[in-house]
């Protein structure tokens, strides 16, 4: 499983383009989808730009998991991968406005990311378990992997880092871009009526 996980930390940047593909060969969103599906991705950025703000550009690396810091402030004082649950966020929203074989692509695109992230996941705890040892183990007794905890973080694990708009901007700059060029697509069919291939 480890193998696995490496393999797609180093390859996420990829790894939906094959989902892309049939998204927009069997496009076919409605106002409402699109309406609907913008508003679930626009806030998995929202997610993601808060998340960068505090871990920083070290998020953005696919050469092998790591990190200089153990990150336990906003986001990640709530659940522990906030940056995946942006992501798979994101790619529902982009599905959900697509309404590309919905719901049967959707729900495989779900299940398809979270198998990724939770290899993914598997591969950091075991570098931030090695690497921060007891305030890892704490903070994972404190905060869930992926549903959100409102509890207080301890104050001896929580982390000294100061929220950087400007460095979650800039380090989204990619991620921004493709999704404004994915968003424009969908807007461009949803327009113009067009249809690659009609199945409705």
């Amino acid at each position: 499983m480890k193998k696995i996980g490496e393999f797609f930390f180093k390859y996420r940047s990829y790894t939906p383009l094959p989902l892309i593909f049939l998204m927009i060969l069997f496009i076919n969103p409605t106002i409402i989808s699109f309406i609907i599906g913008l508003f679930v991705a626009f806030s998995g950025e929202l997610i993601r730009i808060w998340s960068v703000g505090y871990a920083g550009s070290e998020t953005r690396t696919t050469e092998s998991a790591g990190g200089s810091n153990l990150v336990t402030q906003g986001p990640y004082s709530k659940l522990r991968n906030p940056l995946y649950l942006g992501n798979i966020m994101i790619y529902a929203g982009i599905g959900i406005m697509s309404n590309s074989l919905f719901p049967y692509l959707q729900i495989f695109a779900l299940i398809y990311f979270y198998f990724q992230y939770y290899t993914i996941i598997i591969t950091e705890e075991d570098y931030l378990a090695s690497t921060f040892k007891n305030s890892y183990d704490l903070y994972k007794k404190c905060v869930n992997k992926f549903i959100p905890l409102f509890s207080k973080v301890p104050i001896e694990i929580k982390s000294q880092l100061e929220f950087n708009l400007k460095e979650g901007l800039q380090s989204e700059k990619r991620s921004l871009q493709a999704f404004i060029i994915t968003t424009t697509i969908i807007l461009f069919f949803l327009i113009s009526g067009i249809r690659i291939i009609k199945i409705y």
